[in-house]
């Protein structure tokens, strides 16, 4: 279900636009007549101009009445320019189309912010529907542009993670994939067991969809020699396996596969965008379900490349799959960076809470840049530790690894876990990006619609293509 916003560039204000939305010290349109000048509606309404404020102004207009929105920016930062452009565009809620004066500064930020803001996904026809179509007069029609191919990504990679598990299946997200406009690969169950990727097949053992593993390519117009791979958790359906969840917990589980969704839109944007750097997308998916044949605690899996782990909880599952990507990763792709994106752990959302995602990384040049992405498109990052006294938490008695911790020594979960993909993604540069607590959001608030979010997209984006 694609996003229902499209984003034109206009040179003027149109005439009969059914809202029209103009900075606060802006200059009005001549054909737009206000009953009273601006100063005196904005001292009355004591509107301050902070970014977000709205004070609507009813127009006459063709022999009826019309509506001006006055918008406040703030500080005219591009934070504040996003707020004050998913406002708008929540305003306009359940209007055809919205025609905005641009602001000065970031409108790239502004106008994929309420690109986002007028997202919904919704299987049948009841309840209002979002603004169908925006306008922005006087913007750059290049920054409008990115901002629209950056919107529609996020749009996507949130479409992939909000689809019921009753249409999603590994397979199901394969054929989303395929669909990208970039060369594709997939293995389907034979081929990974032929292959050894030990982890996919233990994870989707206990399923009637088998599990897939699902390779994109990305490669410029123009040659280069940086080759980055992203790898993305697609757990279709996370029920714990045999470490049965609790029901509350399942019910936004169809939502699990959310870093292989980043992983899909993100490949399908780079050429629109002009990415100057080869990029290979690997998502493991699988769906983790209890049955006779699941995999069980105490069971030890052979990954892709031969090393053995022990399956303590299989509701540590993302670990699993993450762990095959990468070891291929790392033997076949040889590139010069890794990231991986997972909604991995419970932990990181008692430690970072709903609004900045984790990133753990290897390599310092990388972690910058990757917090320095996050800062700029508004995908905030929070560099967490890979603690090296926690490694014994990975200790097996009978396998090379364990995937949980067996005892409660350490705690520290979401660091222990991607101390054990680190395990598995060589000694090249690599990034962890932990979105348990970001990719799902439970508010409908500024660029945020209740579901998968997203996050990431734009993090990767500005990342890979302004590098």
């Amino acid at each position: 279900m694609p996003i229902e916003t499209t984003a034109s560039v206009v040179a003027q204000v149109p005439d009969g636009a059914e809202l029209l939305a103009v900075p606060f010290d802006s200059t009005l349109s001549p054909e737009v007549e206000l009953h009273l000048p601006v100063s005196d509606l904005l001292a009355h309404y004591e509107a301050k101009g902070e970014a977000g404020e709205i004070v609507e102004v009813p127009v006459a207009r063709g022999g009826g009445v019309g509506r001006v929105l006055l918008y406040g920016v703030g500080d005219g930062s591009p934070r504040a320019l996003r707020k004050a452009g998913a406002a708008l565009a929540r305003r306009a809620k359940g209007r055809d189309t919205l025609t905005v004066v641009a602001p000065d500064g970031d409108v790239a930020a502004f106008a994929e912010a309420a690109l986002l803001a007028a997202y919904s996904f919704k299987i049948g026809n009841g309840g209002k529907k979002p603004v169908r179509a925006l306008a922005f007069a006087g913007a750059d029609a290049a920054q409008v542009r990115r901002a629209q191919v950056v919107a529609q990504a996020v749009a996507l990679a949130r479409d992939l993670a909000n689809t019921p598990s009753s249409v999603k299946n590994p397979a199901w997200l394969a054929e989303r994939a395929a669909e990208v406009g970039v060369p594709a690969r997939i293995w389907d169950e034979e081929q990974l067991q032929a292959d050894g990727f030990g982890g996919i097949l233990a994870v989707g053992r206990g399923s009637a969809s088998p599990p897939r593993l699902i390779q994109l390519s990305y490669t410029p117009a123009e040659p280069t020699d940086r080759h980055v791979v992203l790898v993305g958790k697609g757990i279709t359906f996370d029920s714990g396996g045999l470490s049965l969840k609790p029901n509350e917990n399942m019910k936004t589980q169809k939502t699990d596969m959310a870093g292989g969704a980043v992983v899909i839109a993100v490949l399908g944007a780079l050429a629109e965008l002009g990415a100057p750097v080869r990029v290979t997308g690997l998502i493991a998916s699988a769906e983790n379900m209890p049955s006779g044949t699941a995999q069980r605690p105490s069971d030890v899996i052979k990954h892709y490349g031969g090393r053995t782990v022990e399956v303590l909880n299989t509701d540590a599952e993302g670990r699993l799959v993450l762990a095959d990507a990468l070891a291929y990763a790392d033997a076949v792709l040889d590139p010069d960076e890794v990231v991986d994106i997972a909604t991995l752990t419970g932990a990181i959302t008692v430690a970072l809470g709903r609004n900045v995602g984790a990133v753990y990384a290897s390599d310092d040049v990388l972690a910058k840049r990757l917090l320095d992405a996050g800062q700029v498109s508004d995908d905030r990052l929070w560099r967490m530790p890979l603690i090296e006294d926690y490694t014994p938490a990975l200790e097996s008695s009978i396998a090379d690894l364990a995937n949980v911790e067996a005892g409660s020594r350490f705690g520290a979960g979401s660091i222990t876990a991607a101390l054990f993909l680190r395990e598995f993604a060589g000694r090249r540069p690599w990034a962890h990006l932990d979105i348990a607590g970001v990719g799902r959001s439970t508010v409908d608030e500024g660029t945020l619609t209740k579901g998968a979010t997203g996050f990431g997209v734009r993090l990767l984006l500005e990342w890979l293509t302004r590098a």
